[in-house]
């Protein structure tokens, strides 16, 4: 059984009208890819430890983490990375899930 792959992506936007234009482009290749978002920019409340208080939290799930990284250097996301380039500074990680054992 593959392991989903899950990207989790620390977002600080410092122009929004254009991380919109980002947000489209990259919604569309996530889609693409077989992603789909599971967080999106919701509230963030810190329950425990030294967390900084986050601007923009997001979560998609692939099917695997390779597909996770096919999406990530695909040139349609490169495009929207582009255009995000004075939009937003990001932090993004690709992590796999545990199999599911039902």
């Amino acid at each position: 059984m593959t392991q989903k792959g899950y990207l989790i992506v620390e977002a600080k936007v410092s122009d929004p009208e254009a991380y919109e234009i980002y947000k489209s482009l990259a919604q569309a290749a996530i889609t693409q890819y077989g992603g789909r978002y599971l967080v999106r920019g919701g509230a963030v409340e810190i329950l425990e430890g030294s967390w900084t208080k986050l601007p923009r939290l997001v979560i998609v799930e692939f099917e695997s983490v390779d597909q996770a990284r096919r999406f990530y250097n695909s040139p349609e996301y490169q495009a929207a990375r582009q255009s995000r380039e004075r939009a937003a500074e990001m932090n993004i990680l690709v992590v796999a899930g545990i199999e599911n054992l039902i």
